[in-house]
């Protein structure tokens, strides 16, 4: 995503094994297939450490779901897609029980939500109530059929994708599903050298099925996520900070372009977020650039224009830019 820069680790890691050069060297794998979105990538992993999901916005043919499936084999993890359609149903995606004539009994079989990374492509070209069979399981982390829960496999992110710009034969999100994605990345097209260097790949036999030919390796498992995200936890925020996030959401709810301003909850996703950029970045505290460099993608989809300001060609970034540049910075 272009909405953060990359982390640049500033202190020593521990002896052994370190889970935050194990996460950054997953940029370096995923770069090997995926050209060009590092900072995308550094969004789902600060995703995976805070145990949330991704909507992704992007064109099609940027490379959305190869992303995902490179980013699964650095991580080690299991990854399934699932196409929306007008005609998916619930069941289709979290899965259903299935009659068994030997047994004379019915038995649970599991849908394709029972994975580690599921991408949810084009989530908004299938009708709210299954789209609304995934709120379950992003929140609960489980899938309850005929009364009984089904617990999902640790860690769990979905990384759903939409078009910006078609809209014929779609299915808006509603404001309950939007806002339990934690960050909403924009995947833009590629700067001209780097649609050169995918064009310079294929013309050399790179094959998108075959990762491992692209020489996509491990670099982390997750024994190393379950680590990062403790350590995360860890991170300090001091109360001046603390102050800040609240202040910027604040400051969503009064600004004259949004009839709907940011949530309590989108203020304890932003601290969230910028706590993982912040141990990203090597740090064990958070800071008000940490806050900034996390505002967009954490609440660009959990605030709406006014239709006015939309009329006049006002973005939600230029407003959060603006509310940003508006909400005093502790020292």
């Amino acid at each position: 995503m272009t909405d953060t820069p990359s982390p640049h680790p500033t202190g020593p890691g521990p002896t052994g094994p370190d889970p935050r050069q194990a996460l950054l060297d997953v940029r370096t794998e995923v770069a090997k297939a995926v050209v060009g979105q590092d900072a995308v990538v550094t969004g789902l992993v600060i995703a995976l450490l805070c145990r949330g999901h991704v909507l992704l916005e992007g064109v099609p043919g940027v490379a959305k779901t190869l992303l995902v499936r490179a980013l699964s084999a650095a991580l080690d993890l299991d990854s399934k897609r699932i196409q929306f359609t007008a005609d998916l149903m619930p069941g289709d995606v979290t899965g259903s029980l299935v009659y068994d004539p030997r047994s004379a009994e019915f038995s649970f079989r599991e849908g394709p939500v029972f994975t580690n990374l599921l991408l949810a492509d084009e989530i908004n070209r299938t009708p709210p109530k299954t789209q609304a069979s995934l709120l379950e399981a992003m929140e609960e982390r489980q899938v309850s059929v005929d009364g009984r829960p089904h617990r999902l496999p640790e860690p769990f992110l979905v990384a759903a994708t939409q078009n910006p710009v078609e809209y014929e034969g779609t299915y808006p999100l509603p404001e309950a599903q939007l806002d339990r994605f934690l960050l909403k990345v924009t995947m833009p097209l590629p700067a001209r050298g780097d649609e050169v260097e995918v064009l310079a790949r294929h013309a050399a036999g790179f094959d998108p099925r075959d990762l491992a030919a692209a020489g996509v390796r491990t670099v982390a498992g997750p024994e190393q996520l379950a680590a990062a995200s403790a350590a995360v936890r860890r991170v300090d925020v001091g109360r001046e900070v603390l102050g800040y996030v609240v202040d910027v959401a604040r400051a969503t709810r009064t600004s004259p372009s949004l009839r709907l301003g940011a949530s309590p909850r989108a203020s304890t996703a932003l601290l969230a977020t910028s706590r993982a950029w912040a141990w990203l970045s090597g740090r064990d505290y958070v800071t008000p650039d940490d806050v900034k460099a996390l505002a967009r993608p954490t609440l660009r989809h959990r605030v709406q224009l006014h239709p006015e300001a939309e009329l006049e060609g006002v973005t939600v970034d230029a407003v959060l830019d603006s509310v940003l540049d508006s909400v005093a910075v502790p020292r």
